[in-house]
């Protein structure tokens, strides 16, 4: 891979030969090792570095962009001359701000040398334990384990240096037999955090307990959301809560900004201090990363706003870098007699919007989806459709469990929501 040296050097050369009045260079750089399985068997390895180089120069307000892959000066002075030769023929930008100058960044470490030092070998080896395992089922699994080391370099003509390095294992896995079918997945900085017997344990407990689904009726009913499914709603959450769409009225949020609009058992923040979650120093450009409240017990302490947009209002730019959402004690047999009777969801998909200033959604349950009553698990249960606003489902949660890394980027727990709205059934 590219070292950091190197980074610096073409940064010092676009510096030296840019006509431009201003810039900032973004550099990143990735390798990956990729293995594929599908039907209990290996079908692809992929490994090898990924580089993009990308220049945004600016004369006065008139910006231009250009990308490469090479890192020779003979494809640098043409990746500057075609972002220059774009700013001249473009139209004054009249959002443009300056680069970020210079600023003290958080110290992080996302780095972990077991991660970087994965092998093939001890991937295809951690694979055959997961076909083993669908072979004793006399099921059909498929799947994809990969690890990423991860570089970015960021530099201004006005002088900010930010440099960061990562490593991601993840390993996710799809277990078929007849028409049950359900999945699970799993990320992590450090690998020596994941442990590949406890999610095979995962994939079966989900897996044995699809058998033989009953039909039942769509209409509200008490849901408890593992974290997959939450966290694949949170992240529809996060796309629409932005300071400016807000500030426009564009969303639920307009107007509500310090004010409990949530559920008073939601908090949702970004954290350099979790160990074991991926926290970059710094995003946009150049804006030093912090620690974060964006919601505290249902009140809205900050939103998403970009740098343009944070001084025009006179705040400070923010944005998730990861996800912590705030969970309690409660486990699902636990909710499962607090609610007496409803469904346990795996995970959603097809997310859509319905109405964005409504902050209304709809989509698909899928993995599976488990029928309780009197408290106790009863059998397996069709798919559903739902729709749901989800500021509106938080004010509905009836109990929290313990917040459970998901992904490298996030931690969050299940959830027990009274009153969820399935609208239909569906067939997949």
């Amino acid at each position: 891979m590219i070292a950091k040296s190197n980074m610096e050097e073409i940064s010092e050369f676009v510096a030296t030969n840019k006509d431009a009045d201003d810039f900032t260079l973004i550099i990143n750089t990735s390798d990956k090792l990729t293995t594929r399985f599908a039907q209990n068997g290996i079908t692809q390895h992929i490994a090898g570095e990924n580089l993009n180089i990308r220049l945004e120069v600016a004369f006065d307000n008139k910006c231009g962009v250009a990308t490469t892959n090479d890192s020779s000066q003979e494809s640098l002075k043409d990746l500057i001359r075609k972002a220059e030769n774009l700013a001249i023929l473009n139209i004054p930008d009249p959002e443009f701000i300056k680069s970020e100058s210079a600023h003290e960044l958080p110290v992080v470490d996302n780095y972990s040398e077991e991660t970087a030092s994965l092998n093939s070998k001890t991937m295809v080896n951690e694979i055959l334990k997961c076909v083993r395992n669908a072979k004793k089922l006399k099921a059909k699994v498929s799947g994809l384990s990969e690890k990423d080391i991860y570089k970015s370099f960021v530099s201004t003509a006005n002088g900010f240096k930010g440099f960061y390095e990562a490593t991601i294992f993840s390993h996710s896995m799809t277990m078929k037999k007849g028409g049950v079918e359900t999945k699970v997945s799993k990320s992590v900085k450090d690998r020596t955090k994941f442990d590949m017997n406890k999610l095979i344990e995962q994939l079966n407990i989900q897996f044995n307990s699809l058998k033989d689904p009953v039909a039942i009726e769509y209409g509200r009913m008490p849901v408890i959301l593992r974290p997959a499914a939450f966290l694949n709603w949170m992240y529809y959450l996060i796309w629409t809560f932005d300071r400016r769409d807000a500030d426009e009225g564009t969303t639920p949020y307009t107007g509500q900004f310090g004010k409990q609009f949530f559920g008073k058992e939601f908090s949702f923040s970004s954290s350099l201090e979790d160990p074991e979650l991926m926290a970059v120093p710094f995003f946009s450009r150049g804006i030093p990363s912090r620690e974060i409240k964006w919601i505290d017990q249902g009140t809205i302490k900050n939103m998403k706003t970009s740098r343009y947009y944070a001084g025009k209002i006179g705040q400070r730019p923010a944005d998730p870098y990861n996800i912590i959402v705030v969970g309690g004690d409660s486990t699902e047999e636990e909710m499962m007699k607090i609610a007496g009777r409803g469904v346990i969801i795996n995970n959603f998909w097809y997310i859509r919007p319905v109405d964005r200033k409504k902050g209304e959604w709809t989509g698909l349950t899928r993995d599976g989806v488990i029928y309780f009553e009197n408290g106790k698990i009863k059998n397996s249960v069709n798919n559903f459709r739902w729709n749901e606003i989800i500021h509106d489902a938080t004010r509905r949660i009836l109990a929290l469990g313990k917040s459970v890394q998901q992904e490298y980027f996030s931690r969050v727990p299940t959830l027990l929501i009274d009153d969820f709205n399935f609208v239909d059934v569906t067939t997949f």
